[in-house]
């Protein structure tokens, strides 16, 4: 039962995004269905750990470490193929100057709890090799990702996020909680979304 749980929010980005057609409707479901998943599992992992750390050096690193990916998309927008037409495609999922910053705020303040409690949380695991949870969280952004930048860079983001679901796990089993996991996704979320916004604008 705990390895079906995933599917359902796969299925909710992909309508999200393909069928209706609307970011919001992508994002929003996607947590909605999340949170069902996780109570259809009966999930027993309890939510004050969202907000522990023993560490704060952990948080600390994390913050930076996770900065930087934001970072290097503005830098290097154009070296990994970014689509020309990006900011058409993303109006065209409902992302204009009405709400762009409604919807980063939103991404970068709900979204790291939603996924840190399931991915590293629910799904994850205390073991120190890669886990299959570091990929299947990894794989749904790669239908984010489809149509709007070149196949290697994709290839190279997927990347990315798995060593990136690997390095929160063993954050999240060193500090004892997942609030440094939290606080890094959170920083990758606005540098990136920041990053968009601003190349788009």
């Amino acid at each position: 039962m705990k390895w079906l749980t995933p599917i359902l929010p796969y299925v909710a980005v992909v309508a999200g995004i393909y069928w209706f057609q609307n970011a919001w409707v992508g994002l929003v479901g996607f947590h909605f269905a999340i949170v069902i998943s996780l109570l259809l599992a009966k999930a027993q992992i309890p939510v004050r750990l969202l907000f522990k750390s023993d560490n704060i050096r952990w948080v600390v690193l994390n913050i930076l470490l996770s900065s930087i990916s934001g970072v290097t998309l503005y830098f290097f927008w154009s070296a990994f193929g970014i689509s020309g037409n990006l900011s058409v495609q993303l109006e065209a999922l409902g992302l204009n100057s009405s709400n762009w910053v409604a919807f980063i705020a939103y991404f970068t303040l709900v979204n790291p709890f939603i996924e840190e409690y399931f991915w590293r949380g629910y799904l994850g695991s205390s073991t120190n090799r890669p886990h299959g949870s570091d990929f299947v969280y990894a794989g749904f952004h790669v239908i984010v990702l489809a149509g709007k930048t070149r196949l290697g860079s994709i290839l190279y983001g997927l990347s990315v996020l798995v060593c990136a679901g690997w390095f929160w796990r063993q954050v999240t089993r060193e500090d004892k909680g997942l609030l440094a996991s939290v606080l890094g996704h959170m920083a990758a979320d606005f540098t990136i979304l920041l990053a968009v916004y601003q190349k788009t604008l």
